[in-house]
């Protein structure tokens, strides 16, 4: 009975649960005196019911001595897809206990012959040993092809419990040990050292693989975590298990030891059309790493991946090539990438995206609804990085900086607050270079007052004000005029905002009520609402119909008003002619002169009190300004502690091999943009910007503030022409001078010493290869979201490669998903990358079939590492013969 799940072939290692130590139905009754109640057929129901049960997927049979029940136990477990391994538990002259494991295929002819091969003293008593030491059993067991561990280690009959035998504990071919529960519950002083191959007595050239396998001795008790442990295999079959031991680190695990953790993963990738078309991967949710000749399509496929997500290169030269692979790939036979993404940011809800080209994505939800998301909503941090990318990325601070901020606690990035404090600055200023501009022009016009006033003065010395003394009244009826009309465009514009708010108040719908505990209660508030505003509504369609009657009335009184005015200012012009000549100028001129002085009197006048509201305007705003700019220069300086903090965890999590140091407030890129674009002054000009040791933001604003003298009082080697153009600048200038961010300058310094020394030497100073060393150590450290990259080791010394970045992937995959095209067989080897998928190529198509995708526990993945990455397996032999290893 095969389920729809297993008749998909896995193409990923992945750990399975293995229980190695089941024993058949008449064990328990023979060795344990416990007569379990059960026929030998009801015995093997049981036995498939409790494996199902616990998802058991591999089975190992260990009777003492006996392999008699192999065959009807194995059929049974077969129909159900469960994989046994047959074999039995035996012990040597050390009176030790040792399973013995070999192919599933293994018949129970051979298991016989290999038991005669053991020199048993007593062939029909199981628990009696063998005539063979230890170390024999290990090497006649080799011979024939099985697997050997030590059973129940620490117990009576357990390898470390039956005096000193540690030259059979570091016999390389014993592989596993089996415990009884975790290594953290032995003695600590006795067993742990051992186990973690930290005793020196019983020190081994490679750790042991350590396993749980807890006698059955009835279906039941494999219901106990104790009875498996889990081993990470593509396929669950004996060689990838024997596979697993050589590097039990990474594949073997106890049931404490799983963990779940939660981060992001692309789940797999197809390919419709194009160059990749009729390509699916799924992908593993640890390290992947893609291999192939040069030009079969590895690259082609980070780059696909980059397009899915709508991430552009920053770079203009891979921005272009990127451009290039896209339209070569998809174009030209209009394809499309379909991929399955895991979201930790969505709560691990899984999403397909979907991108043909020339096309925006598409995100559809797994109830198969098409989303309003956008790609970087399920992997906001996602990184990819193409070929080169990492070095361009060590010479950027800005970058360098955006990587480091992902370690920062999210309350604490400001993301949010620094962008709006800016925006808010910049309509700050907006406003107040509009109420300065006003000022200044009312301020010009109330200047020439005093001037007006005098040649008034000197108009009534003629003794013409009482004739003309109506002049001054009527240009004030006109400015009451004016006042009107802007007073009737206000209520009319105050009921139309009222009508829009009140359109813009929600109405309740009784289906949102359903189920809420406090329907009732709110179905009353809401009726509340609605009758005032409904009778709002009433009441502003008697204002509308009152303001019609109102404005047509006002309007009616004001052309009366202004028939008077008129006829008042002809009277004036009548006076004139009364008016005696003087100083060679008529009367009419005299009075026209006059009219004209008073009408400019009256007209500057109101404006007066226009300045006391403009200056008020402005100490409000200034007030607002120094505000924001407050709450500014905190949350900069409450980034930068937060980023200290950050830099001095990181210190310590890359303690031997990288260190970072913040330097607050030096990278001055942006100030030194805007002094360069001020006119008359350059490059040269602005050089003191970068020579300035304790240059800030704030005490450069304030001295322009103050002036020329002030600016060069500052000490920071500005010369008095800069100091002239920087003190006269527009007040617009100056707010975009003070709203100038001076962010951190990151120092990174990597340690080029081998051998766990320490030689530490500043990022500026490396080779490219150690510079990207360097970056590589960050960007391989804790995020939730996918790191995919195109050829990691380009510029990197393999023995970087082997004893920095290995290592780190091999730490880091289980807590995040890694996916790099590669050529340096130490990523997927020693990094034990659970998917390497073989690209290869035809004229016009890239391939990748199943069967060329796994892990290295399978042949053809092995066989094709060997070819592509080593030359071949006799390229591999003669280098190591020459290095004479």
């Amino acid at each position: 009975m095969k389920t729809e799940e297993n008749s998909i072939p896995n193409t990923y290692a992945k750990f399975w649960k293995c229980a190695l130590q089941v024993n058949p139905s008449t064990y328990s009754a023979a060795y344990r005196g416990q007569n379990h109640a059960m026929t030998p057929e009801q015995y093997l129901d049981e036995l498939v019911k409790v494996c199902l049960e616990q998802n058991i997927k591999v089975v190992g049979i260990a009777d003492h001595g006996s392999v008699s029940e192999v065959d009807a136990i194995r059929k049974k477990l077969n129909e159900h897809d469960i994989v046994v391994f047959p074999g039995f538990e035996i012990a040597t002259t050390e009176k030790c206990h040792w399973v013995c494991l070999f192919p599933e295929n293994t018949s129970v002819e051979d298991l016989n012959r290999y038991l005669g091969k053991l020199d048993l003293t007593n062939s029909r008593d199981g628990v009696k040993p063998s005539n063979l030491g230890a170390i024999e059993l290990f090497k006649r067991i080799e011979e024939i092809g099985g697997f050997c561990y030590a059973a129940h280690c620490t117990d009576e009959n357990g390898v470390l419990n039956r005096g000193k035998n540690d030259h059979i504990w570091k016999d390389a071919r014993l592989k596993a040990a089996q415990i009884p529960g975790m290594i953290e519950e032995l003695d600590p002083s006795k067993y742990q050292p051992i186990l973690t191959n930290k005793n020196a007595g019983y020190k081994r050239e490679k750790s042991i693989g350590i396993i749980n396998a807890k006698d059955v001795d009835k279906p039941e008790t494999l219901k106990n975590p104790k009875c498996w442990c889990y081993i990470k295999m593509t396929h669950p079959g004996f060689e990838a298990f024997k596979v697993a031991f050589k590097d039990p680190e990474s594949r073997i695990r106890l049931h404490p030891q799983m963990k779940e953790v939660q981060y992001s993963c692309i789940k797999s990738v197809k390919f419709v059309g194009g160059y990749l078309g009729g390509i699916d991967i799924s992908f593993s949710s640890h390290l992947n790493t893609i291999i192939g000749g040069r030009g079969t399509g590895k690259s082609t496929l980070i780059e696909l991946l980059r397009y899915v997500f709508n991430i552009v290169p920053k770079g203009k030269e891979a921005r272009q090539q990127h451009e290039q692979i896209i339209k070569e790939n998809l174009g030209r036979e209009n394809g499309r990438i379909e991929i399955e993404v895991c979201s930790a940011e969505q709560n691990g809800e899984v999403y397909k995206v979907i991108r043909r080209y020339n096309e925006p994505p598409r995100i559809i939800d797994s109830a198969g609804n098409e989303s309003e998301l956008e790609p970087h909503d399920l992997l906001p941090g996602i990184e990819i990085y193409g070929q080169n990318e990492i070095y361009e990325l060590a010479r950027d601070n800005t970058s360098i900086l955006r990587v480091l901020e992902r370690f920062m606690p999210i309350s604490q990035l400001h993301d949010e607050e620094v962008p709006q404090l800016k925006r808010q600055l910049r309509e700050n200023a907006e406003k107040l270079v509009k109420v300065l501009n006003k000022k200044d022009s009312v301020e010009q016009d109330a200047g020439k007052l005093p001037k007006l006033q005098e040649q008034a003065d000197q108009f009534r010395k003629l003794g013409i004000e009482s004739m003309l003394k109506i002049i001054p009244l009527l240009e004030q009826e006109k400015n009451i005029l004016k006042n009107i009309d802007v007073d009737m465009n206000a209520i009319s514009i105050a009921i139309e905002g009222l009508k829009n708010t009140l359109d813009e108040v929600t109405s309740l719908n009784d289906e949102e009520l359903i189920a809420l505990p406090h329907a009732a209660e709110l179905k009353i508030a809401y009726g509340l609402l609605a009758a005032w505003k409904s009778h709002l509504i009433a009441e502003i369609k008697k204002f509308e119909a009152k303001q019609i009657t109102t404005a047509s009335d006002v309007s009616t009184q004001i052309e009366a008003i202004k028939i008077a005015i008129t006829k008042a200012e002809e009277n004036v012009e009548n006076e004139f002619a009364n008016i005696p000549a003087a100083a060679g100028k008529s009367g009419k001129e005299i009075g026209v002169q006059y009219r004209s002085i008073l009408q400019q009197i009256e007209r500057i006048r109101p404006l007066t009190s226009q300045l006391s509201t403009y200056k008020k305007e402005e100490d409000t705003l200034r007030q607002e300004r120094r505000n924001l700019l407050g709450r500014l220069a905190d949350t900069r300086f409450n980034r930068s502690e937060e980023l200290k903090k950050t830099v001095k965890s990181l210190n310590k999590k890359l303690k031997g091999k990288v260190q970072i140091d913040v330097k607050p407030e030096s990278n001055r890129e942006e100030l030194k943009a805007l002094i360069n674009g001020l006119p008359g002054i350059g490059a040269k000009k602005a050089s003191w910007v970068d020579e300035t040791d304790n240059l800030t933001v704030a005490a450069l604003a304030q001295a322009m503030r103050e002036g020329k003298d002030a600016i060069t009082a500052l000490g920071f080697g500005i010369t008095p022409a800069v100091a002239e153009t920087l003190a006269n600048l527009s007040d617009a200038d100056k707010f975009k001078l003070e709203e100038v961010d001076l962010k951190e300058r990151i120092g990174i310094k990597l340690n080029v010493a081998r051998a766990g020394g320490e030689i530490y030497r500043e990022l500026e100073k490396l080779s490219t290869g150690q510079q990207c060393t360097a970056i590589l150590h960050l960007l391989l450290l804790e995020n939730k979201e996918p790191l995919i990259m195109d050829q990691p080791e380009d510029n990197l010394d393999n023995a970087f490669i082997a004893d920095r970045i290995v290592q780190e992937l091999r730490s880091e995959k289980t807590k995040r998903q890694f996916i790099f095209a590669t050529h340096n067989a130490n990523i997927p080897v020693f990094g034990d990358a659970e998917w390497i998928g073989v690209f290869s190529a035809t004229s016009e198509k890239a391939e990748m079939p199943t069967e060329c995708q796994g892990s290295i526990d399978v042949p053809n993945i092995r066989d094709n590492v060997a070819d592509i990455l080593e030359g071949g397996k006799i390229a591999f032999i003669q280098r190591k013969e020459k290095y004479d290893f």
